[in-house]
């Protein structure tokens, strides 16, 4: 199994199968109710005729189901749809099983539709909006095609399941499976209309010990991560987990020139109180979702006066910053100083802002 399995941008890799001239299937979790599952709608994964699989969708018996029929339709061409019924059982060999059902498509033929996913990689790299249709029509065989939809494109004659659906999926951000049969000719019809949303963008003005371990676990949790720094050894990508971007320079001009928006968050931890201030003074006004500091609450309290009293900030304005920075788990470690800012970022995300904080130690 692939070490990287996990961590693919399932898109792209599905581009280079095609361009590859591979045999393979690509796996789409279409749906998921009545119970706990393992994975979500318009989750992906790659499946080579052999039954390797790249990504996941669950692990278990599923996915193994999943890799069999992909087997088979890497040999027949013809997509397989198929139930999956997870009981509230337990294995010795596979551990306890999730109740719920998932319906999974396996679909052979997405070299036909590389244009779709040309353009969804394209726009995952941007940073852009959009939605992917992926319909299936089953008469006395399975059809499958998938279609790429910015949110700036999204006609008001969409065909089904119609503008108002596709659009209802996108703003609330959850994909959602549509069904429609019809008897003369009898076709049944299923639309999974599924919001492609980038991550939120996780700049760390500060790559020493804390930026480092900050941008691991931002990672994991999925942000997208950049770091800046002015200077070069704590801007190495060998740094940093895989896809990280870095920026070397006059940190405060650089946060300046970052894409931030409503799902930036910042984090201030540089290697000292001047730079610190002047990076909060570059970032402050913006529409960031997130804003905090590093720093002990002696620190946080004079540059909140120098920023009121000049006029840098007003109160309310400065309120905003999460300064000192990170949820107040009695951290001590650099590791554990990393966490507590990823719970905080984690619990702004989530709409939680809880009111605790902790004083830090400056990072190195």
């Amino acid at each position: 199994m692939d070490e990287n399995r996990y961590s693919i941008d399932v898109n792209q890799k599905i581009v280079e199968f095609i361009d590859s001239g591979q045999s393979f299937a690509v796996a789409v979790v279409l749906n998921v109710d009545e119970g706990s599952t393992p994975q979500k709608a318009g989750v992906r994964a790659i499946i080579d005729r052999t039954g390797k699989i790249w990504g996941t969708i669950g692990g278990g018996f599923v996915e193994g189901q999943a890799q069999q029929y992909a087997v088979d339709a890497c040999k027949s061409e013809q997509p397989i749809l198929f139930d999956f019924y997870l009981d509230n059982v337990y294995s010795r060999d596979a551990g306890g099983i999730c109740g719920g059902t998932m319906r999974i498509l396996i679909d052979p033929t997405a070299a036909k539709d590389r244009a779709t996913y040309v353009q969804v990689a394209e726009a995952t790299r941007l940073r852009q909006r959009g939605v992917i249709l992926t319909t299936t029509r089953t008469t006395a065989h399975t059809e499958v095609t998938s279609q790429w939809f910015p949110q700036e494109d999204i006609s008001l004659d969409a065909a089904f399941p119609g503008t108002d659906n596709i659009r209802s999926c996108l703003a609330c951000e959850r994909p959602q499976l549509f069904t429609e049969s019809s008897e003369s000719p009898k076709v049944f019809t299923e639309v999974l209309v599924e919001p492609v949303i980038p991550k939120p963008l996780l700049v760390i003005a500060g790559g020493g010990h804390i930026g480092q371990a900050l941008a691991l676990a931002g990672s994991l949790v999925g942000f997208d991560i950049i770091v800046i720094d002015d200077r070069p050894e704590f801007t190495d990508p060998a740094l940093f987990p895989e896809g990280t971007t870095t920026c070397e320079g006059d940190i405060p001009k650089l946060i300046t020139t970052q894409p931030i928006a409503g799902d930036t968050y910042i984090v201030l931890v540089t290697r000292g109180h001047k730079l610190d201030a002047e990076s909060l003074e570059a970032c402050i006004h913006t529409p960031a979702a997130y804003i905090g500091m590093i720093g002990s609450r002696r620190k946080v309290d004079l540059i909140r006066k120098n920023f009121i009293e000049s006029g840098l900030a007003t109160e309310e304005e400065f309120d905003r910053v999460h300064a000192p920075i990170g949820l107040d788990i009695g951290a001590v470690t650099v590791p554990e100083i990393a966490a507590s800012i990823t719970a905080e970022l984690i619990a702004v995300r989530r709409k939680r802002n809880p009111d605790l904080s902790t004083d830090q130690k400056e990072p190195q």
